[in-house]
């Protein structure tokens, strides 16, 4: 029940206490049969961001290194096992349902949620069929938002850093209104370092604004949930006259009655996400003394739209077993364009550009999972179509007004079947085993599809004709659940088909068709279907309790990704794919030194990976550490003290075709106050 009353029983007196809670359906029975890893309060209260709170599992990370503090918005879409990372992502993120991507980009900007307002989160790691549809390639990360309770952290850091985040809310009447906000600015750090380092180079300073509101009302025996948010960051991207802009806000209605034993369960929801991008790109000097203008983004409209619908039901299964089911559908639509300047001479820009369309992508799909004795079953089978349409790429010269370019793409579309099935048995001992398979898929962007990028010397194509790729894969596992201990380890092969991949097709100094003037040390690339990639990997973690207030941790993921480019890219046949790592660890420390004294350790190690598709430019191996004391006041406050990065470790996060590598963030000391209710 989404209401739920309880009384105090005496003699004269009746206390009625009620909690409304958000309109959302329970995690689904078969999940337990898959890999999930579940994040709670005790990783969300440490992390400032909620990627970093992801990244303490291992090959979970942005498609760069650097996570959102300093991470240029269009690199920020999410990774899961290291199979082939993308600026765009190949990870649904949800909230209650509503994703949280992109509409024109795919990526997602983290910083519209503060970790303060998000009660606990899972991670689906595997192509996510069933109910999540569309963009699900490699897994699923599902956030739910805070019911209860209300918090308040503020703090402060070396480079000019502060925060302040919130939430809480309030019952109003037979309703509960709920909200939270974020407020940071940093002056940031320069990620060229050394020798190295120019009058170009320029720290990446930060300024984030966000903020919601949600209203959960009871509807008889359901719950309405009415939300409304809404973002705006700015950015500096490392050089003179390079920044961006983040900007949107989103609506969504849910309508949702949980199961139970007498009736079905169902939700129903709609969302719309309004969404903007502004970006300037450089031209560097060969000696970094000075940049030159060289695109002007100035403005990147996007609009996303959608509906889903479920019913679920549990029924006495076979053999005296427990059978639940569902059954839904959804839809999402896009529609974007990027509006920009560009081919800057004479010391003004000289070409308008606008580009963009529309994709759709609609589903239907059934799912189950049977308990009985100690096996659980569960599957699902999605057929969702797909369309990109109204593509256009006009480019002008803005002095005459002619058109230099004037392409209209023709309408694609398709059909997708994909599937999962899974198996768990318990094996007595607190052991269970397991074993799935399935197959996902993810249609391009819009900014995949219409938009060409430029980083430093280095530029990007877009490719109207890039059809979805798609994923199948299996997995198998084992893991132990004990009164202080828990260990898991999991063995998976993925193959990916139809790969988006930006493939190097010249180097500078050059003149392109349609991608212009290339400067020396940069290189044109374009997005492709290239051909495959397959994957190999293992999964372990265990958690140990050593004595009350003692807890250790480790993780490893180990994934070996290989491309085989095909007649579209053959000289990518055998090379790993661009930015992801074969080793990635985590170790991890808690301690309750006292009462009042809570310390925590993580180290975070990644082996090499490479910065481009033909695998030359190296980003070496990097270990981190990170630190935290918490000191408790009171029943509601907490003063923490935290250092990341202790060691002041040097992490390439880039490396231009001149060998100038970008770094991550130094040892960062931060100073906070946190208050809970």
């Amino acid at each position: 029940m989404f209401a739920e009353t309880a009384s105090q029983a005496q003699p004269t007196t009746q206390v009625d206490e009620v909690t409304v809670t958000a309109a959302r359906l329970p995690p689904a029975a078969g999940e337990a049969a898959f890999s999930v890893i579940r994040l709670g309060e005790e990783v969300l209260s440490s992390a400032t961001r909620l990627d970093e709170a992801l990244a303490t599992v291992p090959a979970v990370s942005l498609f760069r290194r650097t996570s959102s503090l300093a991470a240029n918005p269009t690199t920020q879409g999410m990774s899961l096992r290291a199979i082939a990372p993308s600026g765009a992502g190949r990870t649904l993120v949800t909230l209650d349902g509503v994703p949280l991507n992109d509409p024109f980009g795919g990526w997602v900007i983290w910083s519209q949620l503060p970790t303060e307002a998000v009660e606990s989160l899972d991670v689906v790691r595997g192509a996510g069929a069933g109910p999540y549809g569309a963009g699900a390639l490699t897994g699923v990360i599902q956030l739910r938002e805070r019911d209860r309770g209300g918090v308040l952290d503020a703090s402060v850091s070396e480079y000019g850093g502060a925060r302040l985040a919130g939430s809480g809310g309030t019952n109003i009447g037979p309703g509960r209104l709920s909200g939270g906000f974020l407020r940071e600015v940093s002056d940031g750090y320069t990620p060229v370092r050394g020798a190295a380092a120019r009058a170009a180079d320029t720290p990446l300073d930060l300024d984030v604004k966000s903020a919601f509101l949600r209203a959960d009302i009871p509807v008889s025996d359901a719950a309405l949930s009415l939300r409304a948010g809404a973002y705006e960051e700015k950015r500096g991207a490392g050089l003179a006259g390079a920044r961006s802009t983040a900007s949107g806000h989103v609506l969504s209605a849910t309508l949702a009655r949980r199961a139970s034993e007498d009736h079905a369960g169902w939700r129903l929801q709609a969302w719309r996400r309004e969404s903007d991008f502004a970006n300037t790109s450089v031209a560097v000097a060969a000696d970094r003394s000075v940049t030159t203008p060289a695109n002007d983004q100035y403005q990147t409209p996007a609009t996303g739209w959608g509906a889903n619908a479920a019913l679920r039901g549990r029924n006495d299964g076979p053999w005296g077993g427990r059978l639940e089911w569902e059954v839904g559908a959804d839809a999402r639509f896009n529609e974007g364009e990027t509006r920009e300047r560009f081919r800057y001479m004479g010391g003004q820009f000289t070409r308008d550009r606008v580009a963009g369309g529309r994709t759709s992508v609609a589903g239907l799909y059934g799912e189950g999972a049977l308990e009985t004795g100690p096996w659980l079953i569960a599957g699902g089978l999605r057929l969702d179509g797909w369309k990109n349409e109204k593509g256009r790429r006009l480019e002008r010269d803005r002095g005459t007004g002619l058109a230099v370019l004037d392409e209209r793409d023709p309408e694609r579309s398709g059909e997708v079947v994909s599937a999962r099935l899974a198996a768990r048995r318990m094996i007595g001992g607190g052991w269970a085993a397991r074993a799935a398979a399935y197959s996902g898929f993810r249609p391009a962007t819009l900014n995949e599809l219409h938009r060409p990028f430029r980083v430093g010397n280095d530029l990007t194509e877009a490719d109207a004709g890039l059809v979805p790729e798609t994923l199948q894969g299996v997995e198998a596992g084992l893991a132990f659940e004990g009164a202080r201990s828990a260990v898991t380890a999991t063995l998976f092969w993925n193959r990916i088909e139809d790969a988006v991949v930006n493939v190097t097709i010249g180097q500078g100094p050059a003149t392109f068709p349609r991608a212009g003037f290339v400067p020396a040390g940069g290189v044109l690339r374009q997005r492709r279907n290239a051909g495959t990639i397959e994957a190999t990997g293992v999964e372990i973690g265990a958690r140990r309790t050593v004595r009350d207030g003692l807890t250790l941790s480790a993780a490893v993921s180990i994934t070996d990704a290989r491309m085989d480019g095909g007649g579209a890219a053959p000289q990518l046949t055998g090379l790993r794919p661009a930015q992801a790592p074969i080793w990635s660890a985590n170790v991890g420390v808690d301690w309750r030194a006292h009462p009042r004294l809570t310390l925590a350790a993580r180290v975070r190690y990644e082996s090499r990976r490479f910065e481009d598709d033909l695998n030359s430019r190296i980003l070496d191996a990097a270990a981190t550490a990170d630190v935290r004391a918490d000191w408790v006041l009171n029943d509601r406050a907490t003063v923490w003290l935290a250092a990341d990065n202790l060691f002041d470790e040097a992490v390439e996060v880039s490396e231009t075709g001149a060998g100038v590598a970008g770094y991550g963030p130094p040892r960062t000391l931060s100073l906070g106050l946190r208050l809970t209710y």
